[in-house]
């Protein structure tokens, strides 16, 4: 006996082909604002000497973190910029803090509705449960439909992959805020807003810093792995590395982007203890 096949490939096939066929005037609009972000952020940041913005990134360091976070910033860009990949590392930084300020803004508003609401709370946890699951690989592929091959497509597929996080620490950090708090503000005649933004998010914050850490640390991880469809970045000097065959430049390259992922996972660490 034949079993049917239930042609889901074909289904998502056909709504991908839909979806680009019927919004390509709003996907033309995303990527070129996108883009424009990107090229604005990289000349900013090109246009600063090696040595002014290792400067002013060990200043950051040792006003968040203290003394060995700086020396350790500048030991470790130092060896990226004596190592030729000062350029591609500006890029992957770029991509990063772009798609995390994007993943961000949308998960926010996400993270603090579903703590509030118990229904939205309970169908968006299998969702997200979904996304975090689901093959980082796999991203890559709507996005190429919808942008193109490139750092917007780049951006859509990372957005996508690292919010997951940023939503679940926002509504668990707020979840948590003691009962006893909000029964106080209740009592003091607090409205809906008042509890949400003086009470419930200042208590909340370390947590919510925590997922934006997290959100950060796949953001990368998928900036790197977008190098395959054409973003710029230390990605792509790994991708090129493998194609060539010559293991040293890609060693080279994965250094780089572990100074990068400890530099900016210790200045996250450093901004959520100064909020605490």
């Amino acid at each position: 006996m034949d079993i049917i096949r239930i042609p889901l490939g074909d289904w998502i096939e056909s709504g991908l082909t839909w979806l680009t066929s019927e919004y390509s005037i709003v996907t033309r609009g995303i990527s070129r604002f996108t883009q424009t972000g990107i090229d604005v952020l990289n000349s900013a940041l090109f246009w600063l000497p090696e040595w002014a913005l290792l400067g002013l990134i060990a200043l950051l360091c040792w006003r968040l973190g203290g003394v060995r976070l700086a020396i350790g910033a500048i030991a470790g860009l130092a060896l990226i910029w004596n190592l030729g990949l000062w350029e591609p590392m500006i890029e992957t930084l770029t991509l990063v803090v772009f798609a995390t300020l994007v993943a961000v803004v949308i998960a926010m508003p996400v993270g603090i509705a579903a703590a509030l609401s118990e229904k939205l709370y309970r169908l968006i946890m299998p969702i997200l449960d979904f996304m975090q699951t689901m093959p980082a690989f796999v991203y890559l592929i709507p996005a190429i439909p919808f942008f193109g091959i490139g750092s917007v497509s780049a951006i859509f597929a990372t957005v996508i992959f690292s919010m997951p996080p940023a939503i679940r620490f926002t509504t668990l950090g707020i979840r948590q805020v003691p009962v006893e708090l909000i029964e106080a503000a209740d009592a003091y005649g607090a409205n809906r807003t008042q509890k949400l933004f003086k009470v419930q998010l200042p208590l909340s914050l370390p947590t919510v810093m925590a997922g934006i850490n997290q959100t950060i640390m796949l953001a990368l991880s998928m900036v790197v792995i977008a190098a395959m469809i054409g973003a710029d970045g230390l990605g792509s000097e790994v991708w090129r590395a493998i194609q060539r065959l010559r293991p040293g430049d890609g060693f080279e390259a994965g250094i780089a982007v572990v100074i990068l992922a400890m530099l900016l996972d210790r200045l996250t660490q450093s901004l959520r203890k100064t909020r605490r």
